[in-house]
């Protein structure tokens, strides 16, 4: 067997002691089904504590806002309602839940598309909008004074930064405006200064590039000195999220793996992928061509040290000054919308295996009771090993070629040939047996339920809340957890 290919899941502390408690994870899937999401919302807290400390490391004011979308949990988000953090929703649906959960309207900021329904209840509620167009903005001031609503709290979202000096590579965004049609845009603003309150500037990007965002912000900063030209008084720059997360344990495995699969593309050595897929990459005479399209699995700077890099970055054009320094010279405050980042660690997809079998071609497929899109590790281009969880008392592979690290392919659910949980073969510490579980970790962010679907009428995983209580894991519904009624705790 060829040696293996590892990508070790980066565990902490709690995770770390969910995975240990093989009985609880089983009870829990016997239980409720496979496939099975656990979600840790104690977790979610001590992330966004970590945040909260870059701004106190900067001495920053402004609030964290969670990005909804990243999970459609409610013992996340209520979690979080019980604490100083904010939320950012991007639907209709995520409002009325927010609202629903705990959230005060004054820490809620809508973002993404808007239909009229979202708008209309975004006034109603009196929540802030970040305006993501011109149109937006015009049909939000025509709602408000239809009904004589309170002025709505803005931000103007942008994008297309532009570096001065060093050029900057940027990746076009189909959202916010572009800084070119800022005077437009402005005029707009005072002429619905009777339905609406400017209270700052936003930026969107997409790219993980600290330069870029180095550039955005300190473009908005020059934007809000465009806004206090003209007799506006916002108060706030918004940098969105795109953290990122780390998800390997071993930066080294991760470079060895994205070595070999560059040689198992070009034919140097065996396959890596189910009939040679390359991610991105492909062969052309002997010639590496394409890109790869993964995710950096292994990102050491992620997270609230990402967000503590990005604002210890000098802004070149404003004096070469940090710019968490500007932002605090100008008195403004800081938003954040991490979602990936703060749900980092707080989730695990739990998946029975059903059946182990071998082809005639040498091939080891492991049949889960799961599909591609119950975890859509895959779709996200995020590479990174499952967790073998054992059933308490079952019986283990006995052959000598299993009982040590076997490549596998893990296939899903679904009769489609598409149905891969991963097209790379999955190095196991030993061949699975039916009845074992795989745990997917750290899969709250966007892995767990967002292209989750009811195909061929397979059932979508139900989720749970797991807590510790005196050195004991607990659980329940997700939909029934509260924050300290739940727990038991002290309000």
């Amino acid at each position: 067997m060829a040696t293996p290919l590892f990508l070790a899941p980066r565990l902490e502390s709690r995770l770390t002691s969910l995975l240990d408690s093989p009985g609880f994870l089983h009870d829990l899937v016997s239980a409720l089904g496979s496939p099975l999401n656990v979600v840790l919302p104690d977790q979610v807290a001590e992330n966004l504590e970590q945040f909260r400390s870059v701004y106190r490391r900067h001495r920053l004011g402004g609030d964290i806002f969670f990005a909804h979308k990243a999970n459609r949990s409610s013992s996340l988000v209520r979690r979080l309602a019980a604490t100083p953090a904010a939320i950012d929703i991007a639907s209709l649906g995520e409002l009325q839940h927010a609202l629903g959960s705990g959230f005060a309207p004054d820490r809620i900021m809508a973002t993404g598309p808007k239909n009229p329904e979202f708008l209309w209840l975004a006034a109603r509620s009196g929540i802030t909008v970040n305006i993501d167009s011109r149109a937006e903005l015009e049909e939000l001031a025509a709602l408000v004074g239809k009904f004589g609503l309170p002025r709505v709290r803005i931000l103007l979202r942008l994008s297309s930064f532009e570096a001065t000096g060093t050029t900057v590579l940027t990746r076009k965004s189909r959202f916010g405006t572009s800084v070119q049609e800022l005077d437009s845009l402005l005029n707009a603003v005072e002429s619905h200064r009777d339905t609406t309150e400017l209270i700052g500037v936003a930026y969107h990007l997409d790219t993980i590039g600290l330069p870029e965002k180095a550039v955005a912000l300190e473009g908005c900063i020059k934007v809000m000195n465009a806004c206090h030209s003209r007799g506006l008084r916002p108060r706030v720059i918004d940098i969105g999220g795109g953290f990122g997360v780390n998800y390997l344990a071993d930066g080294e495995q991760w470079e060895r793996y994205t070595t070999e699969l560059t040689n198992a593309v070009l034919g140097r050595r065996s396959p890596l992928t189910w009939q040679g897929h390359g991610y991105g990459l492909r062969s052309e005479g002997g010639t590496l061509r394409g890109a790869l399209g993964l995710y950096p699995a292994h990102r050491p700077v992620a997270g609230p040290r990402y967000l503590d890099e990005l604002l210890s970055l000098p802004a070149p054009s404003l004096g070469g000054r940090p710019l968490a320094t500007l932002l605090l010279e100008n008195l403004y405050d800081l938003y954040t919308e991490p979602g990936r980042a703060l749900v980092d660690q707080c989730g695990l997809a739990l998946a029975k295996v059903l059946e182990v079998r071998r082809t005639a071609a040498g091939d080891c497929f492991v049949r889960l009771e799961m599909n591609a899109g119950d975890v859509s590790l895959e779709e996200h281009g995020v590479l990174v090993d499952p967790v073998l969880v054992p059933r308490p008392g079952g019986a283990a592979a006995t052959s000598d070629n299993d009982s040590g690290p076997v490549g596998v392919h893990l296939i899903g659910n679904l009769c489609l040939e598409a149905d891969f949980i991963t097209r790379r073969t999955v190095f196991l510490p030993r061949l699975p047996v039916p009845g074992d579980l795989l745990g997917f970790a750290n899969t709250a962010g966007y892995f767990m339920d967002f292209s989750a679907d009811h195909a061929l009428h397979q059932p979508i995983a139900r989720k749970v809340a797991a807590f510790e209580d005196a050195g004991s894991w607990r659980w329940c519904l997700d939909d029934q957890y509260w924050p300290n009624i739940t727990t038991g705790e002290h309000i």
